[in-house]
């Protein structure tokens, strides 16, 4: 058994271009799919946010359209309720990189409002990428890899294959036109080359150490690439 490091967002809200807030938080599924297959296959899970601030879910993604109805709605919400490492996070700026085997980002768009320019977060990346150590990424948790900046100013994922949350999926979900900014856009311009899948299809990328997902129904394919990696 080894331990895998969850880095959620602390961010309960997402500002708008109009400087409104939009509530928000992780999505639930980005999390849960993970949590089980990691768990299930023996390893233990710590959870870190910025400041150790217990993270909020998008209450979004506890609803039945987004789970393929009420009753897997309610098994996300009874797993959400008995994930303990939620309630106890540590202090992602005490994390020690050697402590973990893999590092796991789930989405949701608080990772636009916190991760994204979290220098601590973006440290840990950088860390993380260049260890080999097993690096999953999903959804939006791709805009934490902004971050990820070296000492040369340079992004530290610059030229790789990855996949994230797509314009089209955000013009979709109604957003797009109210965000400051689009993650497919900010990675492009940092170097990180996007690969487009199907929206709401699952899409995962392997490349490297580095996996990455584009939307909630990858978060279950992309564990299962994460788990390859440390078997």
């Amino acid at each position: 058994m080894s331990k895998i490091l969850f880095v959620m967002t602390g961010a309960d809200h997402w500002t708008l271009a109009d400087g409104t807030q939009h509530p928000t938080g992780f999505w639930a599924e980005e999390a849960v799919a993970p949590y089980e297959a990691f768990k299930a296959a023996g390893h233990e899970i710590v959870v870190a946010t910025p400041g150790g601030v217990v993270p909020t879910v998008d209450k979004g993604s506890l609803a039945a359209e987004v789970n393929g109805g009420q009753e897997n709605a309610d098994r996300v919400a009874g797993v959400l309720a008995g994930m303990a490492e939620l309630r106890q996070p540590v202090r992602l700026e005490d994390v020690r990189l050697d402590d973990y085997a893999a590092v796991f980002y789930p989405g949701g768009h608080g990772p636009m409002e916190d991760l994204a320019v979290d220098t601590v977060s973006g440290g840990l990346l950088v860390d993380a990428l260049e260890s080999g150590k097993p690096l999953g990424v999903v959804c939006h948790g791709p805009a934490a890899l902004l971050a990820a900046v070296k000492d040369d100013g340079a992004n530290a994922f610059a030229g790789y294959r990855v996949a994230a949350f797509t314009n089209a999926e955000e013009t979709q979900a109604g957003l797009a036109g109210q965000a400051k900014w689009l993650l497919q856009d900010r990675l492009t311009e940092a170097g990180v080359e996007v690969q487009v899948g199907e929206p709401w299809a699952p899409h995962v990328i392997v490349d490297r150490n580095l996996v990455t997902g584009q939307n909630p129904a990858s978060s279950a394919p992309l564990a299962t690439e994460l788990l390859n990696k440390l078997a």
